[in-house]
């Protein structure tokens, strides 16, 4: 490879929705297309962590293909051969990079993992508050042993082990750039720490160590984008895990519906249109999202009523997702389907021979095999 090497994830199979579009889609195309001349930009579809926690199986391919057709209509090039589009489980060398590494990986580092411990707590109350397990006698240590028993028997190991193969999705293409959130970066960091242990014990140019959390901060830019929140409670980001969805405007939602939702959106009773996230977090997010939509925040701010805002931002929406859907109906999955069957083959072969390095390295293949 005569480029360095910039990777990231894009979605398998969640409801995308328009605080993704300004928050981290525009923010991946951009890079990609703009670092693209100097670097070669790998975007993969993580489809094998798609499943660490439980999903609908029937649907993951039409999934995949139909958040693939989202970044396209955003905005992603599929004519650029210096961008890689390709999916995680269609490069066998992931699934056999991840099983070796973990023979050099201690039980210890993945169970400090924070994002680990957070959704094994998450899943465990699912699970208890869904009725399906009912906690018995009194109070906060039975709930607790209750949990801990839940976790131990419905948290999968591949939850468990997923910073190893996102250490493996990284270390494969020798990637130094990796765009990280604060709940990503222990496991960039165990993905340096995995890669230095073996080079030390196996020669230094085995892997490629990517660079610190902080360096690529500086690289990316410590914000990539901006979050949208909740439309319904302020206080949060936009997230699909909204039950009621009345605080998510998806990026299939119907024009109309996605209006009404505005009108809705939670805002105060100061009678002030400013920007203030601390006391006035919904106004707030409506200008933000009015800017991003193109609006001049400026012709509203010091208004005192919120009805004409609101309606402004509604239709600012309305023309928005009628234009996205548009470019969605109009991708065509023909070339969709090249593009990843050109990276596949790409990515296959740039895969299997740091593969092959790391099996002589270790003793499953003959040295001078090539």
């Amino acid at each position: 490879m005569s480029k360095q090497v910039i990777l990231t994830g894009l979605r398998a199979n969640n409801d995308l929705h328009i605080g993704h579009v300004f928050g981290a889609m525009r923010p991946i195309i951009e890079m990609a297309a703009n670092r693209s001349d100097e670097f070669q930009v790998n975007m993969f579809i993580p489809d094998l962590h798609s499943f660490t926690t439980p999903i609908d199986h029937s649907q993951l391919q039409a999934q995949i293909m139909h958040n693939i057709r989202l970044f396209v209509a955003a905005g992603l090039p599929l004519d650029n051969d210096s961008i890689n589009l390709y999916r995680q489980s269609y490069i066998p060398a992931h699934s056999e990079l991840t099983i070796i590494l973990n023979s050099f990986t201690g039980m210890g580092e993945m169970g400090r993992m924070t994002q680990f411990k957070d959704k094994q707590e998450k899943l465990s109350r699912n699970v208890i508050d869904s009725g399906e397990i009912s906690v018995v006698g009194n109070a906060d240590s039975d709930r607790a042993r209750m949990l801990a028993s839940v976790a131990s028997t419905r948290i999968s190991v591949g939850l468990f082990d997923y910073p190893v193969l996102m250490a493996a999705d990284i270390l494969l293409y020798g990637a130094s750039y990796v765009p990280v959130g604060d709940d990503q970066s222990q496991h960039l960091e165990f993905t340096r720490d995995i890669a230095e242990r073996m080079n030390n014990k196996f020669g230094d140019d085995l892997f490629v160590v990517p660079k610190s959390v902080k360096k690529q901060h500086a690289f990316f830019g410590k914000e990539q984008g901006l979050r949208i929140l909740d439309l319904v409670d302020p206080t949060k980001k936009m997230s699909k895990s909204d039950e009621t969805g009345k605080g998510v405007i998806f990026l299939g939602d119907a024009p109309e519906l996605a209006a009404k939702k505005i009108m809705s959106a939670t805002t105060d009773d100061l009678a002030l249109i400013a920007k203030n996230h601390e006391h006035q977090p919904g106004i707030t997010n409506l200008l933000e999202l009015y800017e991003q939509l193109g609006g001049d925040s400026t012709e509203f701010i010091g208004q005192t009523q919120y009805g004409a805002f609101k309606k402004a931002v509604a239709d600012k929406v309305v023309v928005f997702l009628t234009e996205f859907q548009a470019r969605v109906a109009a991708v065509d999955d023909t070339e969709i389907r090249a593009k990843l069957a050109a990276s596949e083959k790409a990515m296959n072969e740039q895969a299997q021979a740091r593969l092959l390095r790391v099996q002589q390295a270790i003793g499953l293949r003959d040295v001078k095999q090539q």
